[in-house]
C-alpha cells in the first residue's frame, strides 16, 4: 500500500535500488519519470492531476489572493518593447500592450515614424498559447523570418513574409529552427535546425534557397562530437553582412568553444569547406565578427574578463590576433557591436552595466552615459550612425534610448508607463562573507523607513550558474512585496558571470558547493544585520536556481521559513539523462565519473532529503513542456518531500505542472499571472506578510 501523509494526494512507493560506484542509491518514485523515454505516463498523468488539485485546494483558499491578483494585474500588464534592430531604415521589434497574451511583432519605416503590427501571434491561436520566438529580416528590410512555437515547447517553425504588403511565402521549415542569416541578395538564408525533433543533439546548419524544397537544403555543418555524453552544443553559425564570411562555433563546455572562419562565397561556388581556425581546444569562450572587411575578435583565453582583438582573415588563428580593448581588472566584457564608425563596447562592473565606445579609425574610447546603476542592452548596426541602448533598474522603468555614436548623444525613444511611485523604493549594494572568506555581493530592495528588526518578511533570489549574471532589472511583480513592507534581494553567487570568468569557474563541477555556501552565508548576513529572521526569510530561484534552492533546503532546512522552486534540476544522479541535460554536464559532472558522482551525491537534493528532519514550507513548479528540465525532478522531489511531511496546514510541499507550457518561454500572460499570484499568496501566507492598510 502507498504510503500516506495527512491531506497529500498519496505518491505510489517502488523501491528502485541500484549501485554506482560502490555506493547504493535508492530511487522510491522513479516511476515519476515517465516510461523509458521520458514520456508522460497515464499513471504520472493521473497523479500529476491529484497533486495540481490539491495545490489549488491549499491556495484558491487563502485569504487575500484575489486582491492581490488584481494589484499584480496592472504591473503584468504594463508595456514591454524589445530593442529595435535595424533593416536598412526599417527597424523592427516586439511589443507587448495591455492584457495581451504574447507580444507582437512591429514595424517602423524609419526610428521616428509611423509603426504598425505586422505579425499578431492572436491571430494565429486566438488560445494565446502560440508566441512568436525570433525574427530575422534581410538587409534591406524587404523580407522577414520568423519562429513560433506553441505551448512553450520552443519547438520553432520557420515562417516568410513579405513586408511591404504582409504576404506569406510559402517556404516554411520545421524542426525547432533558429539562427537566420540572410544572404545579401535577399536569395536565401543560413538557418539551424534539429535533423530529428526527438534528438536535441542532432543540430545542423542548412543553406536554403526561396522556393525550393526544404527537404532538398544544403547541409552546411552538423554535429560532429558523438558518444555516451555529447556534451557538444552546436553548431551555430552567422553570416557577414556582405554575405562573404561564415563564422561556425561549436560549444564544447558551458565556458568554452571552437571557432572557425570560412569563406562562404568559395563554398556556395565551388564546394570547398575550409576551415581557418580562429581558436580551437581551448578552456575559453571566444566570439568573432567580420565587419567592414575587418575581422574582430572577442576572447577571454588567458584573460579571464575578456580583450578584443582584431585578426587578418586569411590566417586568423591565435598567434595573428592583435589587441585592440585591453582586458579590465575591475570589469568584465559582457557584449559589444558595431554601428557605422564605432564599436559599442558593454562592460560589467560589480554586477552592473557600464558603456563604452571604441572609436574604429582614431581608436580614441569615450563612455556612454547611463541613468544610473543597472542593466543595459544594446542594438547596433553597421551602416548606421545611431544604435539602441535598453535600461532597466530594480527601480528605473525600462527605457530605450537612440544614442548617436559619433557624439554620444540621446534621446528616449520609448519608455515603459506604469502609473507608480518608485521615489520611496530604495536600492542598496552590499557585500558579506561567505564560508570560505570569499566576499560576495548582493542587492538589497526595500521601502523608505523599513526598520531593522529582524522581523521583516524578505525573499532572497539567487542562480549562480553557467556564468549568467544576475543584474539590477525592473519587475513589476515585486513592487506590492516592497510596498507592504517585504524585502526583496537578490544575490550575485558564485557560478555567475558578474565577475568574470572566474567568478563562473568558482562555482562549477566540484566548486558547485561554494554556490550554496554563497547563498546560505546571504541568508545569515541578512539575519545577523537584523533586516530579518528564519521565520520571516523565504528563497526563490528558478531552473539552476531550483537547484540551489533545492540543495539548501536540504543543507540548512532551518535558515529558511518557505521556498519556491521553479522548473528545477533536483536528482542530480540521473539528471542527463534527459532531453538537453548532457550539455551541461561540463557545468555539473555527470554521475557516471566516479569523481563526479563523489560530488553529486553529496549535493543532489533528491538524495539528501532526510525522515528525520523538517523542512520548511516548499511551493515546486515546472511545465510539462519544458524541453530544457524535465518535469521528473518536480514530480519525484515533491513526492519524496510529502511521504515524509507532517501535516500540510503547517508546512506545505506543493507543486504544480503547467499543462501549457514549457521552461517559461513564451508563456501567456493569463497563465504567468495565475502562477505569480500562487507565488506571492505562497510567501505571504508563510512569512506573515500582510497587505498595506
Amino acid at each position: 500500500m502507498p504510503k500516506k501523509k495527512p491531506g497529500y494526494p498519496p505518491s505510489k512507493i517502488v523501491k528502485v535500488k541500484e549501485e554506482l560506484h560502490g555506493v547504493r542509491c535508492a530511487d522510491e518514485f522513479r516511476w515519476l519519470e515517465g516510461d523509458a523515454e521520458g514520456n508522460t505516463t497515464p499513471e504520472v498523468a493521473e497523479w500529476t492531476d491529484q497533486q495540481n488539485a490539491f495545490t489549488r485546494s491549499m491556495l484558491d483558499r487563502l485569504p487575500g489572493r484575489q486582491k492581490l491578483k488584481e494589484r499584480l494585474t496592472p504591473l503584468l500588464e504594463r508595456s514591454s518593447n524589445s530593442l529595435p534592430v535595424y533593416a536598412g531604415n526599417r527597424i523592427f521589434y516586439f511589443r507587448r500592450e495591455g492584457n495581451r497574451d504574447q507580444p507582437c511583432l512591429y514595424m517602423a519605416e524609419d526610428v521616428w515614424g509611423r509603426e504598425k503590427v505586422i505579425v499578431d501571434p492572436e491571430k494565429i491561436d486566438a488560445s494565446g498559447l502560440t508566441t512568436i520566438g525570433w525574427f530575422s529580416a534581410s538587409h534591406d528590410g524587404e523580407l522577414l523570418a520568423y519562429g513560433t512555437a506553441r505551448s512553450g515547447d520552443e519547438n520553432y517553425q520557420l515562417k516568410i513574409m513579405r513586408v511591404k504588403d504582409g504576404s506569406p511565402l510559402k517556404d516554411e521549415i520545421n524542426n525547432r529552427v533558429i539562427s537566420v542569416y540572410w544572404l545579401a541578395d535577399n536569395s536565401g538564408f543560413i538557418y539551424s535546425r534539429l535533423s530529428d525533433i526527438k534528438n536535441p543533439y542532432s543540430r545542423e546548419i542548412k543553406l536554403h534557397y526561396l522556393g525550393d524544397n526544404p527537404e532538398d537544403d544544403r547541409l552546411i555543418y552538423a554535429q560532429y562530437k558523438e558518444g555516451p555524453l555529447a556534451t557538444t552544443w552546436g553548431p551555430f553559425a552567422s553570416l557577414s553582412e556582405d554575405g562573404r564570411w561564415l563564422l561556425l562555433s561549436y560549444y564544447t563546455g558551458t565556458r568554452s568553444n571552437d571557432l572557425w572562419l570560412i569563406d562562404f562565397k568559395e563554398w556556395v561556388e565551388f564546394g570547398e569547406f575550409k576551415k581557418r581556425e580562429i581558436i580551437c581546444d581551448c578552456d575559453s569562450m571566444t566570439h568573432a565578427r567580420v565587419v567592414g572587411g575587418r575581422l574582430f575578435i572577442h576572447s577571454n583565453e588567458g584573460t579571464p574578463n575578456g580583450q578584443i582583438y582584431e585578426s587578418e582573415l586569411a590566417n586568423p588563428c591565435r598567434k595573428n590576433w592583435q589587441i585592440v580593448i585591453n582586458e579590465r581588472d575591475d570589469s568584465t566584457i559582457e557584449g559589444w557591436d558595431f554601428t557605422s564608425n564605432s564599436m559599442i563596447v558593454s562592460y560589467q562592473k560589480s554586477a552592473a552595466s557600464e558603456l563604452v565606445k571604441y572609436d574604429l579609425q582614431s581608436k580614441e574610447t569615450t563612455a556612454v552615459k547611463l541613468p544610473g546603476i543597472g542593466s543595459a542592452g544594446i542594438s547596433c548596426s553597421e551602416e548606421h550612425d545611431n544604435f539602441f541602448i535598453h535600461y532597466e533598474s530594480f527601480n528605473h522603468l525600462p527605457t530605450i534610448i537612440q544614442c548617436k555614436s559619433s557624439d554620444c548623444s540621446q534621446r528616449v525613444w520609448w519608455k515603459c508607463e506604469l502609473a507608480i511611485d518608485l521615489s520611496e523604493m530604495l536600492v542598496e549594494q552590499h557585500s558579506y562573507q561567505s564560508k570560505d572568506g570569499t566576499r560576495v555581493s548582493m542587492f538589497l530592495v526595500y521601502r523608505r523607513g523599513i526598520e531593522k528588526n529582524g522581523r521583516n518578511p524578505t525573499l532572497l533570489y539567487g542562480y549562480g550558474g553557467f556564468g549568467i549574471s544576475m543584474n539590477p532589472s525592473f519587475s513589476g511583480l515585486i513592487i506590492p512585496w516592497i510596498q507592504d513592507g517585504g524585502i526583496y534581494v537578490v544575490a550575485n553567487l558564485r557560478g555567475g558571470g558578474e565577475y568574470g570568468d572566474k567568478w563562473h569557474q568558482a562555482g562549477m563541477l566540484a566548486n558547485k558547493k561554494l554556490v550554496f555556501e554563497d547563498f546560505e552565508a546571504a541568508a545569515e548576513w541578512l539575519i545577523a544585520q537584523k533586516y530579518t529572521c528564519s521565520d520571516k526569510l523565504a528563497i526563490s530561484g528558478r531552473s539552476n536556481g531550483g537547484l540551489l534552492t533545492g540543495a539548501c533546503l536540504t543543507r540548512r532546512p532551518h535558515l529558511f521559513k518557505a521556498v519556491i522552486c521553479g522548473v528545477p534540476l533536483l536528482d542530480m544522479i540521473r539528471y542527463h539523462r534527459f532531453l538537453m541535460a548532457k550539455y551541461w554536464v561540463p557545468e555539473y559532472g555527470c554521475a557516471n565519473n566516479e569523481a563526479d558522482f563523489d560530488w553529486l551525491i553529496d549535493y543532489s537534493p533528491y538524495h539528501n532529503i532526510c525522515n528525520k528532519r523538517e523542512y520548511p514550507a516548499i511551493f515546486f513548479f515546472t511545465g510539462e513542456n519544458d524541453t530544457r528540465v524535465h518535469p521528473m525532478h518536480a514530480r519525484k522531489m515533491a513526492a519524496a518531500l510529502q511521504t515524509h511531511a507532517g501535516n500540510p496546514e503547517e508546512k506545505p510541499i506543493l507543486l504544480w505542472v503547467d499543462r501549457e507550457s514549457g521552461h517559461g518561454v513564451g508563456k501567456p500572460l493569463k497563465i504567468t499571472l495565475e502562477e505569480q499570484t500562487d507565488q506571492w499568496i505562497f510567501l505571504r501566507w508563510q512569512t506573515g506578510l500582510e497587505a498595506a492598510k
